[in-house]
């Protein structure tokens, strides 16, 4: 299965980046190969609409799974309509993470969640 994992850096050893929509990148793994790929996130600095952008980019690299901190309704929607599995952590590396999501520990998301607070989600604001 190729999943995509939101990243702080472009390497399968960085630690995980709660934000999807603003995540700095992606690390894609082949769950079946262990080949990984990262690309950055070419919405991280959209002035809107960046999680169905994100969603959009994740979708167009072939991905059966995300796994990040949380999906707003956009994300969770434009994920949802591509049939796209949506999984939340907490924290580890890409790596970790991988085996979590092989091992059956991280939980499906079956509806829009922010997990990463407001404060994040509405670009930093208090």
């Amino acid at each position: 299965m190729k999943i995509a994992i939101s990243a702080t850096a472009s390497d399968i050893n960085s630690p995980f980046d709660p934000r999807f929509g603003r995540g700095a990148s992606f690390v894609f793994v082949d769950t079946e190969t262990g080949k990984w790929e990262t690309y950055p996130n070419t919405a991280v600095s959209a002035s809107g609409g960046a999680g169905i952008q994100t969603a959009q980019f994740v979708a167009k690299h072939g991905v059966q799974a995300v796994v990040s901190g949380g999906f707003g309704p956009n994300a969770f929607a434009t994920l949802n309509a591509a049939g796209i599995k949506m999984f939340v952590a907490r924290d580890g590396t890409v790596q970790e993470l991988v085996k979590k999501l092989k091992a059956g520990e991280l939980q499906e998301v079956d509806a829009a969640k922010r997990t990463v607070g407001l404060r994040h989600a509405r670009g930093g604001g208090r």
